[in-house]
């Protein structure tokens, strides 16, 4: 549990210090401090606690998401669109968790799993989590990878070391504080959006079957419940989990218990708003891809190049740029907040960090493999969402466990109905995961399947 040390009010302290080192940082924290103390008021009074979950949201429209949403979209229409509403619904729990983790604890939730485990447990877990960073690098490297080669033509080879070099530049900004590289971030998430608003525009869905496919659950054969599985784990990320109790750990710090609480409830907007924007434009993804592949009669749509050859002839050209540009936009936005929990992972689990641009390089290493060895990037992005479904139970388990303790968290403790809820969402992920297994191996065992033409309850 954090411990709450009396800290100087702005007005104690020496005129412009805090500003010659980090002026956004001590210009948003002495908003939030005036907001804290009931001197600014009204809709603004939100703007200083804005900022993580719009940095963590970035992984939930992430390259990864673009490859299972266009893939199930073309093959089922809009019957996985439920999966997106539930995986959506499981993102803001999870997140608004981790946010309040951090802003309890004075720590990140791997940095809590270093100080509660023993040593063996601890670099197991690290092993695994560094599993799924490179899996999720290897998305979003793929993702711009491909935008640029789309876009202008560059060779896949040298689209990926272009994107591993912009990524770098814009982790650059972190040295500046927190606010500048919120700013980036922020900005590519509304380009991404504004992408899909005109793609929605171009497609023109059927409203009322995305309505009735956002609530009524479908289950088909093998191949949906991969996608299905596929989409949970590009949707809820289990290295955002991580970084989100890092960016709130010491964002603002609070001065007593109640201060937290208060600083607790402003996050909750942050966390309602930016995931509510991811879950709408990984709902546009798959709508779309139901409205312009499945209505006409591309079911197999497989991969991402595809997607964007076959929209030009059937919405125009205007389509399939402003496809590659929200593309584009979300593999780099995506790739350095991957970056950025890698570090944290490394961090917090085993208490040291390399250079950003050492992690930056080995991260690169899977994504040119692919490249060189010509295997099928869509393909791979799919391959890795799903190796991230099966990462995902650990954050989630120990994050549950975590705050549900009144030893850790204090009076930010779970209540009861939200330790139950995310318990139900580790049930939900495992159960997908043992499916998807079972369903896998099924037919080399002769062990019973359902029927391929789905289910509706």
């Amino acid at each position: 549990m954090r411990t709450y040390p009396t800290l100087p009010s702005p007005s104690d302290m020496p005129v412009g210090v805090a500003l010659e080192h980090i002026p956004e940082e001590a210009g948003t924290r002495a908003a939030a401090r005036a907001v804290l103390e009931g001197r600014k008021k009204g809709v603004l009074a939100i703007l200083p606690f804005l900022g993580p979950a719009f940095i963590a949201c970035v992984a939930y429209i992430d390259p990864g998401n673009y490859a299972t949403n266009i893939q199930g979209g073309s093959a089922f229409g809009y019957n996985l669109l439920w999966v997106i509403v539930l995986a959506n619904l499981m993102a803001m729990l999870l997140q608004t968790m981790s946010a309040k983790l951090g802003l309890a604890t004075g720590h990140n939730l791997a940095e809590l799993c270093r100080l509660q485990f023993r040593k063996p447990v601890v670099y197991a877990m690290w092993i695994v989590s560094e599993i799924g960073a490179m899996a999720t690098d290897l998305a979003e490297f793929l993702g711009a990878s491909l935008a640029l080669n789309l876009l202008f033509g560059i060779p896949l080879l040298y689209a990926t070391l272009i994107t591993g070099v912009v990524t770098y530049l814009i982790l650059l900004l972190e040295r500046r504080g927190f606010r500048p590289l919120e700013a980036v971030i922020t900005a590519l998430v509304g380009v991404i959006a504004v992408c899909y608003v005109l793609e929605t525009f171009f497609s023109r869905p059927d409203w009322g079957q995305v309505g009735f496919h956002a609530v009524v659950p479908w289950l088909g054969g093998t191949q949906s419940v991969l996608f299905s599985v596929g989409i949970i784990g590009a949707t809820v990320m289990p290295h955002v989990i991580y970084l989100h109790s890092s960016l709130t750990q010491q964002r603002i710090i609070p001065r007593s218990e109640q201060e937290a609480r208060r600083i607790f409830r402003w996050s909750i907007p942050d966390v309602v708003l930016a995931m509510g924007l991811a879950g709408l434009v990984n709902m546009a993804m798959l709508y779309m891809a139901a409205a312009t592949f499945h209505a006409h009669g591309h079911s197999g749509v497989a991969d991402i190049t595809t997607a964007y050859q076959t929209l030009t002839p059937l919405l125009g050209g205007a389509a399939s740029l402003v496809f590659a540009i929200s593309l584009l936009a979300s593999g780099l936005s995506s790739s350095t907040v991957g970056t950025m929990a890698g570090q944290v992972i490394m961090q917090g689990f085993v208490g040291f960090t390399i250079p950003i641009w050492v992690r930056r390089l080995v991260t690169m290493i899977p994504a040119v493999l692919v490249v060189v060895l010509g295997f099928n990037p869509t393909q791979s992005l799919v391959i890795s969402q799903v190796v991230l479904s099966f990462v995902l139970p650990l954050p989630v388990i120990t994050l549950v466990m975590f705050t549900h303790r009144r030893d850790v968290m204090g009076t930010l403790v779970n209540k009861p109905l939200t330790t139950w809820a995310a318990s139900a969402c580790s049930v939900v992920i495992l159960g997908l995961n043992l499916w998807l297994l079972y369903s896998t191996f099924a037919p080399l065992f002769g062990w019973w399947l359902p029927m391929s033409t789905g289910i509706t309850f």
